[in-house]
């Protein structure tokens, strides 16, 4: 998202940036390239270099924090789709297949360039790209509201996940830029909640305003996506001048690949974090998909009732993604991704054969869950390979996207020839191929 490489020295403008920010401080202990080193300031440049360390980290934290409130408009305005699906299929009487396909065309835009959109701003930083997305993120949106056809339908889906292709790789960069004390896992974790929270809102406020609205009623939630670009406009600014700095401030060396893997190692490795990452992906997908259809089909929950559950179930991803984040930095990447596979097992097998009340109780537990070890497998990877942040951000977070719109496409076609209680059943054994973290290796215990 592409040679793997065990040793890499960071040449990108952003991981020049992150190292210089945790080797300021003299004789502090600091992760670079994955490892824990003494950082050494030469007498000359102690000065010189905690005033720019001041000068750096003094606004991290508010940038930090508008970056989490960004993402949050943002996938709050990328979920409006799959909410609206119900309408959607009503409005153009739709099957589940062409639903499926929406799903696809946003999916698939979104995954495909998020890994070419990171390799060239890892070598090309451009701190517009992020207000840029957003924009194309309001063209779908526009579109998606006064679609006259189901060719419409797809353009505007197509749209929304070229935002989505541009916003993740730089807004990931922007984090790790501005994460404190090499805490990646509490700075990205932070970072993709607001997305969890934006996705989790998109239901809640389909059942309150798209519904009583209708299709058009898309277009107020253009003011949104103007406000998100003033915010990210103003991000860039703070972005683009810290490429300046970096520009002008002598270049160090940074550790590369201090957990002794190979090359061969890393790539398989990488390989299974892939896997895994299908595994979250395709089963996430049949919730956000069609959950609302299958309260409605088995237990005859109204529309803005299932909105409501599927509200539920969102929150509790958000709060899986937020609490995964510090539990990864303090309990390990891996134990917490195992955990985060493995451990939904027991619940996603007992939620077809649940009634409504305790459906609802499983799908929170299997959010959770699930969702704890998202930015986990994300800075897992960064650990293995420094120096690639949009790339690798990229990567992962496009493979997740391709593999839901996927996912939605397959399972659509599926329920149409047999039913959706038959496609939660085979989406139960999905966790299964959790076993796989078993060959991950403890990048903790190979720093040591």
């Amino acid at each position: 998202m592409h040679v793997l490489v065990a040793v890499i020295r960071s040449k990108s403008g952003a991981a020049r940036m992150f190292s210089r920010q945790v080797n300021m401080s003299a004789n502090a202990e600091v992760p670079i390239g994955g490892k824990s080193q003494v950082a050494k300031t030469s007498p000359a440049t102690k000065n010189d270099a905690a005033a720019l360390a001041q000068d750096i980290a003094s606004p991290v934290n508010a940038i930090l924090w508008i970056m989490c409130f960004a993402h949050f408009l943002n996938d709050l305005l990328q979920s409006l789709l799959s909410a609206v699906f119900p309408m959607l299929r009503d409005s153009y009487q739709l099957d589940f297949s062409q639903i499926g396909y929406i799903a696809l065309a946003f999916q698939i835009t979104a995954s495909i360039f998020q890994p070419f959109v990171g390799m060239y701003t890892d070598k090309h930083p451009k701190p517009w790209g992020l207000a840029a997305g957003m924009g194309a993120t309001l063209t779908g949106l526009l579109l998606l509201a006064y679609a006259g056809s189901y060719w419409g339908l797809l353009i505007a889906a197509s749209m929304v996940g070229l935002g989505s292709s541009i916003f993740h790789p730089e807004g990931s960069r922007v984090v790790r830029m501005a994460a404190a004390g090499g805490r990646m896992g509490t700075a990205q974790s932070t970072f993709q909640v607001g997305g969890n929270f934006g996705q989790a809102s998109g239901p809640l406020l389909a059942a309150f305003v798209l519904i009583p609205l209708g299709q058009r009623g898309l277009v107020w939630f253009a003011l949104v996506a103007l406000l998100a670009m003033g915010l990210l406009a103003w991000v860039g600014r703070w972005y683009a001048a810290q490429l300046a700095k970096e520009a002008l401030a002598p270049r160090r060396a940074a550790a590369g690949g201090a957990h002794g893997l190979t090359r061969n190692q890393v790539g398989i490795t990488i390989g299974l974090l892939l896997l895994l990452m299908f595994s979250k992906s395709f089963y996430s997908s049949s919730l956000t998909t069609f959950y609302t259809f299958y309260l409605m089909d088995k237990f005859q929950v109204p529309l803005r009732d299932a909105q409501l559950y599927l509200f539920l179930f969102m929150g509790s991803v958000a709060a899986g993604v937020y609490f995964g984040g510090p539990l990864g930095d303090r309990f390990g990447r891996k134990y917490i991704i195992w955990f985060s596979i493995l451990g939904a097992l027991p619940f996603t097998l007992a939620l077809p054969y649940a009634n409504l009340f305790w459906a609802a109780i499983l799908t929170v537990a299997i959010g959770f869950i699930t969702a704890s070890s998202m930015s986990q497998i994300v800075v897992y990877a960064l650990e293995l390979v420094p120096g690639r942040t949009g790339m690798l951000a990229g990567l992962f977070l496009g493979f997740a996207f391709g593999m839901s719109g996927i996912a939605a496409a397959a399972l659509g076609h599926l329920a149409d020839v047999t039913s959706l209680d038959f496609v939660f059943k085979i989406c139960s054994f999905l966790p299964l191929i959790g076993v796989v973290c078993w060959f991950l290796p403890n990048i903790d215990k190979l720093r040591k």
